[in-house]
Order: C-alpha cells, then structure tokens, then sequence
C-alpha cells in the first residue's frame, strides 16, 4: 500500500511539473534574452548572432542582446553559458566546428561538452573554401595535389591557430590527398588572411562568408568548397569531393544552444520561433547572398548532428596528437 501511494505521489509530483514547465514556456520571454558568442565582435558569428537577435527581439517584444565573450579559444564563453541559469533567457550561438573541436583539443574545460549545453537548432551553414594566392600556377584541386606531390614541405599554409576548424580542415586534406604541407599558425585567422594577401602565405581555408568577396574581387583564387554538394551561393564553385578528394567534408553549421536544464517546452518554442525566422524571404536571401545556407531542424536532429562532429573530430585530434594549454 505504501508502495502504491509512492507511486502515485510521484506522479502526482511528475504532472505538476510537466504543468508548471507548460505554464512557463506560455509565458516565456517576459525578460530579455542574452545570446552569447564565444568569439569576437565582426565576424560572421558576431553577424549571424545579431541577425538572429533583431529577429527574435521583434518576435517576442523583448530585447535579444548579442554578448560576446571571447578568450580561451572560445571555451571561456561557451563555459559562461554553459553555467548560465536554465531558463531560456541565455542562450549560446557557436560554430559548431568550433564547439566539436573543443571538446577534445581542451583536456580540462570549465564544462562538460556532451552534458552542460544541449542543442536547439542548427542555423545556418557556410562552406569552407580552400583559397591559394594568385601567384601560384594552380586553378584546382588536381593541380594542387599534384604541384604538392612535386614539392613536398615546400608549400604553407596558414589558420588561426593551432586546432582550429581551418587547421584540422587542412590536416584531413593532408591525410586524404597523401600531401605534406608546412602549417603556419597565427593568432586568429585575420593576420593569416592578411599573409595570403600579401602573398607570404601559399593558401588556407576559410569561411566562405569571409573568403568569397575577396575571390570575387580578383585578390585570391578559389578552388573548392569543403561541402559533398556544390553551394548555392556559388554553384560555379567545384567542391573538393568532386575535384579530386572523394568524400571530403568539412565545416559544420552554426547552433543556437542552452543550458541542459533548460525545460523543453522552452526549447521546443524558441526552436519554432527560430524556423518561422529562417523562413522569412529577408533572412534567407541574406543568408543565401553572405554565403550561407539555412538549415532550421529539429532540437533532436541538431543534437545528433552535434555529437557525431564531436566523434569525428576527436579521432583527427588524438591521431595528430593534439592539446591546447
């Protein structure tokens, strides 16, 4: 008897709280909401936050605010987040690269990747590109491979740092095209950027939304997307897959994540208020021209998405044996 009135306590006790979570989300924002962005201000994840921000302040009435938090290879911001109150009301938006990568180039972190932050929804996604300096007598991929072939450790390439998403982006070609290429760290990919213009850089990859104006300008060359099928954006573009390297991908998409706690039909709402936003014509067609396709899934879909990235990325790490400070 005691055994059935426990049961039916807690179930009693289970509803009320699956009532009071439902009261919640109904009433959810009546703040402000915080979006935090690991990294700095002017990039194409500072820009996609505000986007998002602007959209969802006019959505809700209530102002979304674009904090950002670099520092510590964007574990600092992600760690803030990762502690914020469950609520709702701080959010995180991050490249999900950047984020799978973290989680084991860092042996001790602040938090725990696959435990403190859950996903809510994949944004958007802009394609890698692999850019070489004009200078070079190299127009795609196969001529790369071979020019490399031929001049073994003789050609360098540039990323913002040791582990980042262009770095390791880079090793994989390495490894799947049989290349020997000199890695030339920087301090963010700004100064590398900077060295492939002046020339004393061979070639890098980057963002397609930071990369593709400076192609289209003449600066730099192009010669494929990291992608298994062409851009939208740029379907001129071959991507590598198709020029030479079959089966390369990489780049993930950027995420909108909370704290793990976060009730779900809070996560459930701002999912759905962020795919009615990503289906407005004026966002897309921004998305679409800077570069970037927009993707709008599910909480569960972005979650498993997230976890097989994690998986991959952490094999390329322990094979190249790799460890931030």
């Amino acid at each position: 008897m005691n055994t059935r009135r426990e049961v039916l306590a807690l179930l009693a006790a289970l509803a009320a709280s699956g009532t009071a979570a439902a009261a919640e989300a109904a009433s959810y924002p009546d703040k402000p909401i915080k979006i935090i962005i690991p990294g700095g201000a002017g990039g194409p994840t500072d820009s996609l936050a505000r986007l998002i921000a602007n959209k969802l302040s006019d959505v809700f009435g209530q102002n979304a605010i674009v904090d950002t938090r670099p520092g510590a290879g964007q574990t600092l911001g992600t760690g803030i987040a990762a502690k914020s109150p469950p609520d709702g009301y701080t959010l995180l938006l991050v490249a999900q690269t950047t984020y799978a990568i973290n989680a084991t180039l860092y042996p001790k972190l602040s938090y725990d990747p696959l435990k403190d932050l859950r996903a809510v929804i994949h944004l958007a996604q802009a394609p890698v590109i692999l850019l070489v300096k004009p200078s070079l007598p190299i127009e795609n991929v196969q001529q790369l491979i071979a020019y490399a072939k031929e001049r073994p450790g003789k050609l360098n390439y540039g990323s913002g740092g040791i582990g980042t998403g262009p770095h390791l982006a880079m090793e994989l070609l390495s490894e799947m095209a049989g290349l020997n290429m000199v890695h030339v760290p920087y301090k963010g990919s700004v100064p590398a950027m900077n060295d492939l213009l002046g020339g004393r850089l061979d070639l890098m990859m980057i963002n397609m939304i930071t990369g593709l104006p400076l192609v289209r300008s003449g600066q730099l060359r192009v010669l494929g997307t990291a992608q298994l099928s062409r851009s939208p954006t740029a379907p001129e573009i071959p991507t590598i897959a198709e020029s030479g390297v079959p089966g390369f991908e990489t780049g993930g998409p950027h995420m909108i994540m909370a704290p793990a706690a976060t009730p779900q039909p809070i996560v459930v709402k701002l999912n759905q208020t962020l795919q009615k936003i990503l289906t407005e014509p004026e966002v897309r067609n921004r998305l679409i021209a800077e570069g970037a396709a927009p993707i709008a899934n599910s909480p569960e879909e972005a979650q498993k998405g997230l976890e097989e990235d994690i998986a991959r990325w952490g094999r390329v790490i322990k094979r190249l044996d790799l460890r931030a400070n």
